[in-house]
């Protein structure tokens, strides 16, 4: 009998990132690019056999986990399984909270879906529990460490009807970034919940790689969003800059994170691009729509019948892009060297908190 993940007890294992076109030769090609690319999904559509009923559990509510869902539908479509067509999605937000990511589990279990996609590492343990004793597969994305969580063995292969995509962190990546946009700090601030799997390994690779950069990792766990504030206040007072992860809950807060640091005038990195959106000066870090949508490509095999979900080991995207908000930067009145920022992929001029 497959052992269940004992969820959110051991605090080191368990749980817890545009076309354009000009003059009439550029718009003629788009519209017959579009009119193929239509054609082509409708084609897929059609060759889709049946209806499909998928689950989406989002543990919290923030960009980088939207984005995913976005990628995750788009990925699906272009395998020609189509929301309203032949696919129905059931979508439920844990808001954070990992007893409400445990009954959402439960009850698509209950619905009977077709499958389950799993948005966060809380929301993939419930389940991956919820589901051990059915037929039900279940697609995850947005994990940072999947055999840290119990989610895969240790060479990636599944351990059980699941599988996925990881946005494991590109750690080595972020310290370059500051160490070359702040030649003289020392100390890295990091806030985590102690509970969030992901978080746990990612700091230890944080402290493990720290000292190539000529870094100190200063690490606060949190086990509630109530403890961020405080949590920053101190943080603030004893580092040179703040290292934001993928933490969902510190996430959730990272408005609180941001009001103490600016006050102090401490740079806080992001860890993808809808961080640096909403106020961070700069981020070494992954796409997460086209994570989400290398995941729906997964999805839609496991669907299609094309391959089983314990058969595929999980996939990582590995490359990592800079994203600068140079209004964040001017707001602590830190100066940024123009000739690294013009390598960004993306650079923002204003902030948008949502």
């Amino acid at each position: 009998m497959k052992k269940k993940i004992v969820a959110f007890v051991l605090t080191a294992a368990m749980a817890a990132t545009m076309v354009t076109g000009c003059g009439n030769t550029a718009l003629t090609s788009s519209t017959e690019t579009a009119a193929t690319e239509t054609t082509t999904t409708e084609a897929a559509a059609t060759e889709a056999a049946g209806t499909y009923t998928i689950g989406i559990s989002q543990f919290a509510e923030h960009g980088s986990l939207d984005n995913c869902k976005e990628g995750f539908l788009a990925g699906l479509a272009e395998a020609g399984i189509v929301e309203g067509d032949n696919l129905t999605v059931v979508f439920d937000n844990a808001q954070a909270d990992t007893g409400t990511a445990a009954t959402i589990a439960d009850n698509f279990v209950s619905q009977k879906v077709d499958m389950i996609c799993a948005i966060a590492t809380p929301s993939a343990m419930a389940a991956y529990n919820s589901t051990m004793e059915t037929e039900i597969p279940v697609i995850y994305t947005a994990i940072s460490d999947p055999a840290g969580a119990g989610l895969a063995k240790e060479d990636g292969a599944s351990v059980g009807n699941i599988t996925g995509t990881s946005d494991a962190l590109p750690v080595t990546n972020q310290l370059e970034m500051i160490r070359k946009m702040l030649p003289d700090a020392k100390k890295i601030g990091i806030l985590y919940t102690t509970s969030e799997a992901n978080s746990v390994s990612t700091i230890e690779e944080y402290k493990a790689e720290a000292s190539a950069y000529g870094f100190e990792i200063v690490a606060t766990g949190i086990n509630t969003i109530a403890d961020v504030p405080m949590a920053a206040v101190d943080m603030v007072s004893k580092v040179d800059c703040i290292s934001n992860l993928t933490d969902n809950t510190v996430v959730s807060a990272l408005q609180t994170v941001l009001e103490e640091a600016n006050k102090k005038n401490i740079p806080v990195f992001g860890s993808e691009i809808e961080q640096v959106k909403n106020g961070c000066v700069a981020s070494m870090g992954i796409d997460y729509v086209e994570l989400g949508r290398q995941t729906g490509a997964m999805a839609a095999k496991v669907l299609l019948g094309e391959a089983k979900a314990q058969e595929m080991p999980y996939e990582i995207i590995t490359e990592a892009s800079l994203y600068v908000n140079t209004a964040a930067a001017e707001k602590i009145g830190m100066m940024l060297d123009d000739a690294y920022v013009a390598d960004a992929k993306e650079t923002f001029s204003e902030i948008t908190v949502e």
